[in-house]
């Protein structure tokens, strides 16, 4: 069995629900359930005995340990980070905490339990890392794209704290010889992601007939990965990964946020002819710092490991907006916190 960390979260639970899809391996389930997890992201597995959740902090050394030792998983993927740069401007100590400290201190309870491991298992053990490209810093309109090697300037308390942790992550190879695996990838979206974030705060927005926030002039440039790409591709390096390698995992889909905005707009009004989405595009001051572009060079890990992201931006935005138009009560309980409800009722005495 594996272990994910941070696996009620968007893109964790996106990766539980995909993993179980196409193996019967199990899956232990460690999220600590901030704001941005929610369980019922993952009820159809409510009954499902491959699927073993478990309410709890990376940073609890005690219960990690415990865990390890009770399962034994052949592999970690962690995933369980705060990720809103916006969050981290206005509060970085929850950055610090988890990122850092809960990177660290699950780096200690891995190695403490990869140390003890008789020796096949311990060759076959990783220990899987996912990053973001936000650790590189920011790109100006014309240079390239990130590699594996472009040095680390992140520029928030976000991408400082990422930073952090793939460096420990990298450290903990380079000392002790843990199995580790980095990938740092671009922006994601897609299913069940909080709307705080770009693409679903818009559908949200415009389905209520809410201003479409946009920052500045919305020239920012990111790269967009749907999250179902994202998820095969840590699949692939966890099947095929050299330990101690960094991959990059993009989806070739550079665009500047009012483009992505204008998209979302255009698409909505397909579904309902009669509104003007448009509209309702507000531009506001810009966030303090705010990277100019991103962009992501996926050519290693097409290369060594054959991979490829399988959905166009045009194709995975359909989806996306399809799938957020279908589940609006999803949206709006996770806005009120109504979720928190339904975890109570439905997993009452969470271990």
């Amino acid at each position: 069995m594996i272990l994910v960390t941070g696996g009620a979260g968007f893109i964790g639970s996106n990766f539980v629900l995909d993993w179980l899809a196409q193996s019967d391996e199990k899956v232990i389930n460690l999220d600590k359930l901030t704001y941005a997890g929610n369980l019922h992201n993952l009820s159809s597995l409510s009954q499902d005995p491959r699927h073993i959740f478990v309410q709890g902090d990376i940073g609890d050394s005690s219960q990690v340990s415990q865990l390890l030792a009770q399962y034994q998983p052949r592999a970690i993927i962690n995933l369980a980070a705060e990720s809103h740069v916006d969050r981290s401007i206005h509060g970085p100590a929850d950055f610090i905490q988890t990122n850092i400290l809960g990177t660290f201190r699950l780096l200690e309870a891995t190695h403490a339990y990869w140390r003890e491991l008789d020796l096949p298992a311990k060759q076959d053990f990783r220990f899987l890392h996912v990053s973001t490209d936000e650790v590189y810093g920011s790109l100006s309109k014309n240079e390239p794209a990130f590699t594996e090697e472009h040095r680390y300037e992140p520029n928030s308390p976000y991408s400082a704290s990422k930073a952090s942790s793939d460096h420990l992550v990298r450290a903990y190879h380079h000392t002790y010889g843990l199995p580790v695996l980095t990938t740092n990838c671009s922006n994601n979206y897609g299913p069940f992601q909080f709307p705080e974030k770009l693409i679903p705060l818009m559908i949200a927005n415009a389905l209520e007939g809410k201003p479409l926030p946009v920052y500045g002039d919305g020239q920012q440039v990111r790269d967009w990965l749907y999250v179902t790409d994202h998820c095969s591709a840590i699949r692939r390096v966890l099947e095929g990964g050299i330990p101690g390698e960094t991959y990059n995992i993009g989806g070739w889909n550079e665009k500047p946020n009012i483009e992505i905005v204008q998209t979302i707009c255009t698409l909505l009004e397909e579904s309902y002819p009669t509104a003007d989405f448009h509209k309702l595009i507000t531009h506001v001051e810009d966030r303090p710092g705010h990277d100019r572009r991103y962009a992501i060079n996926a050519m290693k890990i097409e290369r060594e490991l054959n991979w490829r992201p399988g959905e166009t931006f045009a194709t995975g935005i359909r989806k996306t907006i399809h799938w957020y138009v279908n589940n609006q009560q999803w949206v709006a309980d996770v806005q009120t916190g109504a979720y928190q409800e339904w975890i109570n009722k439905n997993y009452a005495g969470l271990s």
